[in-house]
């Protein structure tokens, strides 16, 4: 669950692997493949290549210039590897190489980020109903709500809807159905500023640049570096 604080990940573990296992038969052939699957740890490795691969091919999709890596140079880097048949760069470099490709990649999608999440706000706040405080703030006011404002060490119970500029939903406790409570001084910013301007049972939408939300750090596979994010947030209590 996404609760503005941690960005949980899934991960494959042994017992997943294990549960492939099962299900496979020792003399299973991957059509197209030389590898024979003739034992229960011959399908354990196989199973455990396709596994790592697979996870790995993700996790690189979702990250800064992952689209443009060669998914055919990288599974020969883990062939070699694995196999202890050596390469053409040493570990040191290899890892040299990562950081400062995704360093650049990061570098320009958080400007690209920064420049049309700058131009999306600056086109909002001249919205009828978009009120803008002086921190860059941006809120409009779905409901309001009559009750107490919570104050920065309350915490408060709320429903929310959180979707990329162009509409991509990252997180959202409305679609779990279930309310999510926290601080209001232990998530970002935008959030903080934002509850401690609402009274119990209002309902807003939020506009956070990137300054008020992640920054350049961005926030699991969705949210990019120097993302703008845009929140609909029913301030349902405050728990006391």
């Amino acid at each position: 669950m996404f609760n503005i604080i941690i960005m949980r990940k899934g991960f494959y573990f042994l017992s997943a692997v294990l549960f492939m296992i099962a299900g496979m038969s020792c003399q299973q052939k991957k059509a197209g493949s030389s590898i024979k699957l003739e034992t229960a740890a011959d399908s354990a490795g196989y199973a455990i290549g396709i596994l790592v691969g697979n996870n790995n091919k993700e996790q690189i999709k979702s990250a800064p210039g992952g689209e443009e890596i060669n998914l055919q140079a990288m599974a020969e880097g883990f062939r070699l590897s694995t196999l202890e048949e050596g390469g053409a760069i040493t570990m040191e470099e290899a890892d040299q190489i990562l950081r400062s490709y995704f360093e650049q990649a990061g570098e320009k999608a958080g400007q690209a980020n920064l420049e049309s999440g700058n131009a999306f706000l600056e086109q909002n706040q001249g919205r009828n109903g978009v009120s803008v405080t002086e921190s860059g703030l941006q809120y409009e006011v779905l409901k309001q709500g009559s009750g107490e404002k919570p104050g920065d060490a309350d915490q408060v119970r709320v429903h929310y809807h959180g979707t990329l500029i162009d509409g991509t939903v990252f997180d959202s406790s409305v679609d779990r159905g279930e309310p999510v409570v926290f601080g209001v001084n232990q998530v970002i910013p935008g959030w903080t500023e934002a509850l401690q301007l609402m009274p119990v049972g209002s309902k807003w939408k939020i506009y956070l640049p990137a300054n008020l939300a992640y920054g350049e750090q961005g926030a699991g596979n969705d949210i990019g570096p120097n993302s703008t994010l845009i929140f609909e947030v029913e301030l349902l209590e405050i728990v006391k």
